[in-house]
């Protein structure tokens, strides 16, 4: 809907109908890749026996050590949109049922970095090196320049979403301004 109104513009592609229909197709694409994604995380949580949730934090945990960036209790809180509290509650779960363990890596002792314990990395590594496998199958068939402008183009728009989450949305909603919609 507004993809439309921006082709319309001239604001994306060179503002034909073929432009706004690929612009659609394109967003459609990316929020079913979307949707695809939070389903496996979702199956990944029925096959360890978890609580949706708890298995989103623990592939956050995941993937941030695959980055070399271990997150900390608040970075994983911010991550996964629950209190500080409500990640505390989480986390003791998680380390309860053997999949995290907390330790202390800083020279700070009061920071605390969350890591997965030795048994779930093989067991989520089994979950989805599938997932991994067909994703680098898919990706080889372009070449490095299209991918690097992939690369900036997915940059590009979630730049733009954290930036629509930190300003526009940081209240939750889209922030009102003149002549725009009241509660």
């Amino acid at each position: 809907m507004a993809n439309a109104d921006a082709a319309a513009d001239g604001k994306v592609g060179g503002g034909g109908d073929d432009d706004v229909t690929r612009v659609d197709h394109l967003m459609d694409g990316l929020r079913a890749f979307g949707a695809n994604y939070t389903e496996f995380t979702r199956r990944f949580a029925t096959w360890l026996g978890l609580h949706s949730t708890d298995a989103a934090a623990l592939v956050e945990i995941l993937y941030a050590e695959d980055q070399g960036t271990p997150l900390s209790p608040a970075r994983l809180s911010e991550r996964v949109s629950l209190s500080s509290g409500a990640t505390a509650i989480l986390l003791k779960r998680l380390e309860q049922a053997g999949h995290i363990v907390r330790t202390r890596e800083s020279t700070d002792r009061r920071v605390v970095t969350l890591r997965s314990s030795p048994d779930i990395r093989p067991r989520a590594e089994a979950f989805f090196g599938p997932y991994a496998e067909r994703m680098a199958e898919a990706m080889s068939a372009y070449s490095p320049q299209e991918i690097r402008r992939f690369e900036d183009f997915i940059g590009r728009l979630r730049s733009t979403m954290d930036a629509l989450l930190a300003d526009e949305y940081r209240d939750g909603g889209p922030a009102v301004r003149d002549g725009g919609p009241t509660a």
